[in-house]
C-alpha cells in the first residue's frame, strides 16, 4: 500500500490535431474537475492525482486508473467526477457504469495502438519527414502571433459579454471578415467560445485579458508584443552583432508597456526576494533601475525602518512614482532621475539591488557598476544581482539562453551571463562571500558582501 489511500492517473498525452487522444476528448477538463472536487471534499491527504502519458486506449478516452485496486475508467467526463470522488474515493465503491474491466480487449487495443504507432514512426523516419518536435517549434509563432494581435487590438475587451464579428470589428475599428478569422482562431486555441455567430470570452481570457478585470495582464503583455517586432530583426542583428533600431523603440507607449511588463513579473517575486535577503540591519537601499519600484515597495512594506532610493532614467521615473504612490509608501521610497552608467551612486547603503538589470549591459559596463557599487556600500553591505543565470558553457537553462538572444535584438551589448562571470566580476570589484541563492522560478540571486 502506498502513502495515499488512492492514487489516480489521468492520461494527458498531447497528440497532433485529428488523432484520437485523451486531451482531445477532454482529459484536462476532467483533471481540473478532479482536483477541485478532491479539495472540496477534503480528500487532499488521502488522494494523489497524477498526470501520465498514453496508455494506448485513445479511442476510449479520457482514460484514468485508480490504484491500489487498479480500477480503469473510460470516457470519463467532468460531469462524472463528483460521482467518482464521492462513490469511489470517499466510499470505496467504484462507479460501475464507467469501469472498463474487459482485460483481453484492453490489452488487444493497447497492443494494436503500440504497433500502429511504431509503424507510423518508421514510415515517418523512412520518408525523411520533419520530426513533430521540430515542426511544432518552427510553427510556434502562429498561436503566439494570434494572441499578441488579439491583445494589441484589445479583442477580448471588445468581445465583452458576447458579440459577433461585425460588432467586434466596429468596436476595434477593424475589418469584420478579418476579425472573424482571428476570432475563429482564438476559439481553436481555447481562448474564446462560439455559439452561432456570437463569441464569448472563456473564464481564462476574461480573467487575464479583459480591461477592468482584477487580474488583467494585457498592458504588461503588450511589452511582449513589442518584443515580437524586435525578434523579427534577429537575422540582421546576428549579422551585425547588435540590435537593429525599429520605429517602435523608445516611445512613451513602449516605455509604459515595458514597465507594466516588468511589474507583472516582479510584484509577486519581490516579497520572496525580501524574505530571502531579510531586513535585519538594513536601513538604506539603493534600487538601480528600479522600474515599477516593486522591490523597493516590498522592502518598505516589510520593514517600516527601511528607506529606499530608486535611480532610473527620466522617461521611467514618472511611471515609478505612480506605482509607489499607489502602494502607499511615498514616505519610505524616494526617486532620483539619473543614469546608472554615469552618475554617482552616493554612499552608506546597506543593500544595492540590480533586479533584471545586468542583462541589459556589456561585461565592461557591469564591471564598472559593480566597482562603483562597492564604493557606495556601507561596511558589511551587500550587492544583490537578480537575473537569468547561464550554466558554465552558456547552453542552458533554455530560458536564459533564449533571453540572451532577446538582449541581442533589444540592446546594444547586453546578454545573459553565467554564475562564474558574475562571481568573477564581484570579486574583482572587491566583494567577498560571493554566493548564489537559488529561488523558485527562472531567475536567481548572486550576492556579494563588502568587508
Amino acid at each position: 500500500m502506498g502513502p495515499f489511500r488512492f492514487h489516480l492517473f489521468v492520461c494527458t498525452q498531447q497528440k497532433p490535431e485529428g488523432i484520437p487522444s485523451c486531451p482531445a476528448s477532454g482529459s484536462f477538463a476532467v483533471l481540473d474537475a478532479l482536483d477541485r472536487e478532491i479539495q472540496a471534499r477534503g480528500l487532499n491527504n488521502d488522494v494523489q492525482l497524477t498526470t501520465c502519458g498514453c496508455m494506448g486506449l485513445c479511442d476510449e478516452g479520457p482514460v484514468m486508473v485508480v490504484y491500489p485496486a487498479g480500477v480503469w475508467y473510460r470516457r470519463v467526463q467532468p460531469s462524472d467526477v463528483s460521482e467518482i470522488v464521492g462513490t469511489h474515493l470517499r466510499d470505496g465503491k467504484p462507479v460501475d457504469r464507467l469501469v472498463w474491466n474487459d482485460a483481453p480487449a484492453m490489452k488487444a487495443m493497447s497492443v494494436e495502438h503500440r504497433e500502429k504507432f511504431r509503424d507510423a514512426m518508421a514510415a515517418h523516419e523512412k520518408a525523411g519527414m520533419l520530426p513533430d518536435r521540430l515542426d511544432q517549434m518552427i510553427r510556434g509563432y502562429m498561436p503566439c502571433r494570434c494572441i499578441l494581435t488579439a491583445l494589441e487590438l484589445d479583442i477580448f475587451s471588445a468581445v465583452g459579454d458576447g458579440a459577433n464579428a461585425g460588432q467586434i470589428g466596429t468596436r476595434i475599428n477593424a475589418n469584420a471578415r478579418a476579425v472573424g478569422m482571428l476570432l475563429n482562431a482564438l476559439v481553436a486555441l481555447g481562448l474564446l467560445c462560439k455559439s452561432g455567430d456570437d463569441y464569448k470570452n472563456t473564464p481564462e481570457s476574461a480573467r487575464f485579458f479583459v480591461q477592468g478585470s482584477k487580474d488583467n495582464h494585457r498592458n504588461g503583455l503588450l511589452h511582449t508584443a513589442n518584443i515580437w517586432h524586435r525578434w523579427s530583426t534577429m537575422t540582421d542583428a546576428v549579422r551585425s552583432g547588435t540590435r537593429i533600431p525599429i520605429d517602435r523603440d523608445d516611445t512613451p507607449e513602449w516605455t509604459r508597456n515595458f514597465i507594466a511588463g516588468m511589474q507583472r513579473t516582479a510584484k509577486d517575486r519581490a516579497p520572496l526576494v525580501v524574505k530571502t535577503l531579510g531586513t535585519a540591519g538594513v536601513r538604506r537601499i539603493l534600487d538601480l533601475g528600479g522600474g515599477s519600484g516593486a522591490y523597493s515597495i516590498a522592502f518598505a512594506k516589510a520593514c517600516p525602518d527601511v528607506q529606499c532610493e530608486i535611480l532610473d532614467i527620466p522617461e521611467v521615473v514618472p511611471l515609478t512614482a505612480e506605482y509607489v504612490s499607489k502602494a502607499g509608501v511615498l514616505a519610505q521610497v524616494s526617486l532620483r532621475t539619473g543614469d546608472m552608467l554615469q552618475d554617482d551612486f552616493g554612499s552608506g547603503y546597506d543593500i544595492i539591488m540590480l533586479n533584471a538589470i545586468c542583462h541589459m549591459f556589456s561585461e565592461e559596463q557591469n564591471r564598472d557598476i559593480f566597482r562603483r557599487a562597492h564604493q557606495a556600500l556601507a561596511p558589511n553591505g551587500r550587492l544583490v544581482v537578480q537575473d537569468f543565470i547561464l550554466n558554465p558553457d552558456k547552453t542552458g537553462p533554455q530560458h536564459a539562453a533564449l533571453f540572451s538572444l532577446n538582449m541581442l535584438v533589444a540592446t546594444d551589448a547586453g546578454a545573459s551571463y553565467s554564475e562564474f562571470e558574475y562571481t568573477h566580476w564581484m570579486k574583482a570589484a572587491g566583494f567577498t562571500e560571493v554566493c548564489r541563492i537559488n529561488l523558485p522560478g527562472p531567475s536567481e540571486l548572486i550576492v556579494g558582501r563588502v568587508k
